[in-house]
């Protein structure tokens, strides 16, 4: 009989993803979560894992062989943790399991940072597949060239998502410092998960112990000029790293490679662009992802895949074909008269980012971003002063404060510098975008609506009621 395996907090990306790896390698799989959504819960349904929402002590029995236990939601004092600790049952975190079984022997090519992971590593194994390669993957979230957000592959490569989030309840390090990669993806660094860190010098720590992870023979990527990850690199870097930005760093280090990824001749929606090595351009991407941000994060993905053995111009071959991740900017309705799309923004840096982007997109037309400060960092109020700017590109802003917002969101609304009002029930959210789709105006509406969960199920809601429009 196979091995079991239960995942606690399968509805987790890290978990569902871990999940169907674990099915693909054989063992039987099941799982349990509190809540459980898409796009993971469709991707386990398709894949016909058990999954059972909520905690019973009749899953585990009879008692699994192993049991891997997320880190989302799952402290000391948690029903299904003190079951399993009572009874001596065997378990693990999802980030361990991963390093140990299917990580080992592998040329791991990971991608971390506050901001880009997912889409950084979905290029990547993107362009890898393309390449003929046959990449093993992770990603935390759902890349549209690929039907699953796992997969073991066949060859060497493995792409991962490597988050600085705590392993689990007993294991407090990142969890990307049991990954090990050889090539690693740095995209930026900012302050983020005031739950876990007290502030950046924590953060930089947790990279410092992932620089000294990488092998000599490797490669890191990182940001030109960004200060907090030069001075991670300055607190010990034993690998060559090459920049990514359209200038030199300020300040060398003895293991910079001297080569630079840039972009340029962009043109004025950002769609199109030459990616550059040291100031040669190599090819031209012409796609339809928007913002400076995704622009570094292909010069990532492409140097990344370089280094695994992918000609530059192979790589922009493959990233002309990306068709980008869901809830990343993703359009879920458009009328004549409005365009909604889903966003998994989670950050202050994030939200201007796609923001922006959009608007050299959509030119004067009006954009209303709907956010929902949803993350531990966003509920404590850590970062609220940015807040008030971050969407500076909109024309409007509607602020949802839901009940686990531990601070006044009032002072955002009134210190936002673009008109903004603060909502609390999801169906008013609905009614309010429902009402702006409304057909004969001289511009369109875009609606950007910014969560990182499920948000009240509004999407949904709000599929429903715009479909009853004559507009629709």
């Amino acid at each position: 009989m196979n091995q079991h395996i239960y995942f606690l907090g399968i509805g987790g990306t890290l978990m569902g993803s871990l999940a169907q790896l674990a099915q693909e390698m054989g063992y039987a799989v099941s799982g349990s979560d509190t809540a459980i959504y898409p796009p993971m819960s469709d991707q386990l349904a398709a894949a016909g894992i058990a999954v059972f929402e909520g905690f019973d002590p009749g899953h585990l029995d009879p008692a699994p062989d192993l049991i891997v236990i997320g880190n989302a939601g799952l402290p000391r004092g948690h029903d299904a943790v003190e079951y399993i600790l009572e009874k001596g049952f065997a378990y693990t975190s999802g980030a361990q399991w991963l390093g140990e079984v299917v990580l080992r022997d592998r040329w791991v090519l990971a991608a971390a940072g506050t901001h880009g992971k997912t889409t950084t590593a979905s290029m990547l194994a993107w362009i890898l597949s393309c390449a003929g390669l046959e990449p093993g993957y992770l990603i935390g979230g759902a890349p549209k060239n690929f039907e699953q957000s796992a997969r073991l592959g066949s060859s060497p490569f493995f792409i991962v998502e490597a988050d600085e989030y705590d392993t689990s309840y007993f294991d407090r390090r990142s969890k990307f410092v049991h990954y090990h990669p050889r090539t690693l993806i740095l995209n930026n660094l900012e302050y983020d998960h005031a739950d876990i860190f007290a502030d950046i010098k924590a953060i930089q720590l947790q990279f410092h112990h992932l620089l000294r992870t990488v092998p000599a023979g490797g490669l890191v990527l990182a940001p030109s000029n960004d200060e907090y990850l030069n001075e991670v690199l300055s607190m010990g870097c034993w690998t060559p790293v090459a920049r990514v930005g359209n200038s030199p760093p300020k300040k060398s280090l003895q293991q910079d490679n001297g080569e630079r990824w840039s972009v340029g001749d962009i043109t004025s929606d950002g769609a199109s662009f030459n990616v550059t090595l040291n100031d040669d351009a190599v090819a031209r991407i012409e796609w339809n992802l928007l913002g400076k941000h995704n622009q570094q994060n292909a010069l990532n993905a492409i140097a990344a895949a370089r280094h695994a053995g992918v000609p530059p111009a192979q790589s922009i071959e493959a990233l002309n074909r990306f068709e980008g991740v869901k809830r990343r900017l993703e359009v879920i309705y458009a009328s004549d008269s409005l365009v909604v799309y889903d966003d998994f923004a989670h950050h202050p840096t994030a939200i201007r980012s796609t923001l922006e982007g959009l608007r050299k997109q959509v030119g004067s037309d009006d954009i209303l971003a709907v956010i929902e400060p949803r993350t531990h960092t966003m509920s404590l109020g850590t970062l609220r002063h940015e807040l008030t700017t971050c969407c500076a590109a909109a024309d409007k802003a509607l602020w949802f404060r839901s009940d686990n917002i531990k601070w006044d969101l009032a002072e955002v609304v009134q210190a936002c510098v673009i008109p903004a009002r603060m909502i609390d029930k999801h169906d008013a959210v609905v009614s309010e975008i429902a009402k702006l789709n409304v057909s004969g105006g001289s511009k369109k509406t875009h609606v950007v609506i910014m969560s990182n969960g499920a948000f009240g199920d509004i999407y949904q809601k709000l599929l429903q009621k715009l479909g009853d429009s004559p507009a629709a």
